[in-house]
């Protein structure tokens, strides 16, 4: 297992800790929702920190490119955003359903499948940027 300081070189050391930074905002939002009472997946989406980090992802994303850590990038921009889009997905079809009432446990499960989601995602990308290697990018 290899640490951040065995890092590829092909990156400043700078950008490198400006990763780990938005994974830590990232990370403070799930923390912030299971210390409270709302939802993981509400809470990444709509919470402060997270927004923070997904700005952060577009002002240096140009920096990043053609590095290894422009694949994590992606991975966080990508999780923030299919994170929102899963969250619309699952409150239209929870408040149309709630009409005939099992719309609300399917919004609750719905939004609970999004949290563990984004737990993941933000475990996997954080760990495999901690060993110093990129994101396995869809073909």
């Amino acid at each position: 297992m290899s640490s951040a300081s065995s890092a590829p070189a092909d990156v400043n050391r700078g950008l490198l800790e400006y990763t780990h930074w938005i994974y830590g905002l990232h990370s403070l939002s799930v923390l912030i929702a299971l210390g409270g009472r709302h939802a993981i997946a509400l809470r990444f989406a709509f919470g402060l920190p997270s927004i923070v980090a997904v700005v952060m992802n577009y002002a240096r994303r140009s920096e990043v490119r053609g590095s290894w850590l422009e694949s994590h990038f992606r991975w966080q921009i990508h999780t923030f955003w299919y994170a929102w889009l899963w969250i619309i997905v699952v409150s239209i079809v929870g408040f149309t359903l709630a009409i005939v009432l099992i719309g609300i446990p399917i919004w609750i499960l719905g939004l609970a499948a999004i949290g563990i989601w984004v737990i993941y995602r933000i475990a996997r990308g954080w760990l495999t940027l901690r060993d110093g290697r990129p994101m396995p990018m869809p073909a």
